[in-house]
C-alpha cells in the first residue's frame, strides 16, 4: 500500500480553503457591522456574494497550485501564491458587485476579507505543511527515488538526504564519480553508469528517477525519457536548461533548485485531485446506501457453502506495489487447489487465467459474476487508498512478471474497479487488445472519460454482461 499522506492532504486542501475563506468572509462581515452600523447590514447583498467565493476560490487554489510541486515548496512560494489567488479573488469580488448591482456591500469589508483571508489561509497551510512534512521525516510519506549523479552533483544529494521533510527515500545513486562513492558508498547503494537501469525500475517499486549532473548527456536523458516513459516512472531534471522535451513535462523545485519532471501519465493536478475526492464521496455513499443489499449477499455466500464471505487476494497495485484486493466469495473454499487441475482449460490467451464455465464457481457465485456484483467489496480498497473507482484492472504478481515491458506501464496509474475492458466484452477480447485498452485509457484519460466508462459500468450490470 501506497502511504501517500501528502495526496490525501492535496484531496482536500481545496475544501480547507474555502472553508477558511467562508469564515474569513463572515469575520469580515461582522467587524464592519460592530464598527460602524452597530446592527446587520444588507444579509441579503452579502450572502450572495459569499455564495460567489465557494466556486471562485476552489477554482483559484487549485489553478494557482497545478503546476507546484507540494513536498518541496519553499514557504516563500505559498505566501506568493496565495498573495495571488487573494489579488485575484478580490478583484473578481469587486468586478461581481458591479455587475450585480451589489451596491450596499461595504467595499471596506471586502478589502478586510482580503486581508483577513490571506492571513487564515497561509497561516493554515504554514500549519498543515509542517503536519505533512513531520510524517515525512518519520517516514510515513516516502518516494522511491535514482539519482543518475556525477562530482557536481554533491550538494543536491545532501539536500536530497537532508531535507527529509521533502519524504524522498534514495534507492541507489548511479555514478563513475570517485567522489561520490567514497563520500556515500557506506550509506546508499552506489551503481556505475553501465548498470542496466531498465531492469532496477521495472523489478523495484521506484517512484522517480532524478537527473541531476552538471552537462547534460543528451543521448543519456534521450534513453532515460524513453524508458521512463514506456513503463510509467517520473524522470526529474536538475538543470538551467531543457534541450529535450520529448514527453509531457514540466518544472518543479527543491526550494530553489529547478528540476524538469518528464510524465506519460494524466499531469491536470485539479482533474486528478477532482477524480481522487469523488471516488472518496462515491465509494462511502456507495457502501452506505447499500449496506442492507450487501448484508443480505454475505448472509447468502455463508449459507450456500463453507468458508469466508470474502475473498481476499494479492494483486499489484501503483508502480508494483502490492496490496490486498476483496471480492464477494464466489468459488468453492479450496478453489486455489483445484486451480492446478484446471491449468489446462485455461480459455485465456497471455498470463491471464479463466474459464467461462469455472466448476468451481458456486450458483450463487455466478449470478455475483455475471452482474459483477462479486466487484462491490473493491469500494473499500478504493477508501483505504488503494485502488480508484476507473483504472486499469488490478493483474496478480504471476501475470506482471510475464509482461512485456511495455505493458508495465499500465501499473503507472492507480487501479480500478472498472475501465475500458470491463465494458468491452472482457472474454472476447485477447490480453494483447486488453493491455492496449488499458494504455489507451491511461494516455487519453481525463473526467469526461471516467464519468463515461462509469455509466457504461453501470449498463453492463444491469444488462448482466459481466463475467
Amino acid at each position: 500500500m501506497l502511504k501517500e499522506n501528502e495526496r490525501l492532504y492535496h484531496n482536500v486542501l481545496g475544501f480547507f480553503d474555502v472553508i477558511i475563506s467562508l469564515f474569513a468572509f463572515v469575520l469580515a462581515y461582522y467587524i464592519r457591522v460592530f464598527t460602524v452600523a452597530k446592527s446587520l447590514m444588507y444579509p441579503e447583498q452579502y450572502l450572495t456574494l459569499g455564495l460567489l467565493i465557494i466556486p471562485v476560490w476552489f477554482i483559484l487554489v487549485k489553478v494557482i497550485n497545478l503546476q507546484s510541486g507540494q513536498r518541496v515548496k519553499a514557504y516563500s512560494i505559498v505566501l506568493i501564491e496565495y498573495g495571488i489567488i487573494i489579488t485575484i479573488g478580490v478583484s473578481i469580488l469587486f468586478i461581481s458587485i458591479f455587475l450585480f448591482k451589489l451596491d450596499n456591500i461595504s467595499r471596506i469589508a471586502i478589502l478586510i476579507f482580503g486581508i483577513t483571508n490571506f492571513l487564515f489561509l497561509f497561516t493554515a497551510k504554514v500549519f498543515l505543511y509542517k503536519i505533512v512534512k513531520r510524517k515525512a521525516i518519520k517516514g510515513k510519506n516516502i518516494k522511491n527515488v535514482i539519482l543518475i549523479a556525477d562530482e557536481t552533483s554533491v550538494k543536491f544529494i545532501e539536500k536530497i538526504i537532508h531535507g527529509k521533510q521533502w519524504g524522498y527515500k534514495i534507492f541507489s545513486i548511479i555514478s563513475d564519480s570517485e567522489i561520490i562513492t567514497k563520500k556515500y558508498c557506506e550509506y546508499y547503494k552506489i551503481q556505475n553508469n553501465t548498470t542496466d537501469i531498465d531492469k532496477i525500475i521495472e523489478k523495484n517499486a521506484i517512484d522517480e528517477i532524478i537527473y541531476c549532473k552538471n552537462e547534460i548527456n543528451t543521448h543519456e536523458v534521450r534513453n532515460l525519457i524513453y524508458s521512463c516513459e514506456e513503463i510509467g516512472v517520473t524522470l526529474q531534471m536538475q538543470s538551467e536548461f531543457f534541450s529535450l522535451i520529448a514527453s509531457k513535462s514540466h518544472v518543479n523545485y527543491f526550494e530553489e533548485t529547478p528540476v524538469m519532471s518528464f510524465s506519460t501519465t494524466p499531469t491536470d493536478y485539479f482533474a486528478l485531485t477532482v477524480k481522487t475526492v469523488l471516488d472518496y464521496i462515491i465509494s462511502f455513499f456507495a457502501l452506505l446506501l447499500f449496506s442492507p443489499f450487501l448484508i443480505t449477499i454475505c448472509i447468502i455466500i455463508k449459507i450456500e457453502s463453507k468458508g469466508p464471505v470474502f475473498f481476499k487476494q494479492k494483486r499489484v497495485g501503483l508502480r508494483g506495489r502490492m496490496f490486498a484486493m476483496y471480492k464477494f466469495r464466489t468459488m468453492v473454499k479450496n478453489a486455489d487447489e483445484l486451480k492446478q487441475n484446471l491449468q489446462d482449460k485455461n480459455e485465456a490467451d497471455g498470463p491471464v487465467f479463466k474459464i467461462k464455465n469455472d466448476p468451481r464457481i458456486t450458483r450463487f457465485g455466478a449470478f455475483l459474476r455475471k452482474t459483477s456484483l462479486d466487484e462491490f467489496p473493491q469500494f473499500f480498497n478504493v477508501l483505504s487508498g488503494d485502488m480508484s473507482i476507473v483504472g486499469p484492472r488490478p493483474p496478480v504478481k504471476e501475470e506482471t512478471e510475464q509482461y512485456e515491458r511495455h505493458q508495465l506501464r499500465r501499473l503507472s496509474m492507480k487501479p480500478g474497479i472498472t475501465c475500458i475492458w470491463q465494458v468491452s466484452g472482457r472474454n472476447e477480447i485477447s490480453f494483447e487488445d486488453w493491455m492496449k485498452m488499458d494504455l489507451q485509457y491511461i494516455d487519453n484519460w481525463s473526467l469526461k472519460f471516467d464519468l463515461i466508462l462509469i455509466l457504461k459500468t453501470i449498463n453492463a450490470i444491469f444488462r448482466r454482461t459481466g463475467y
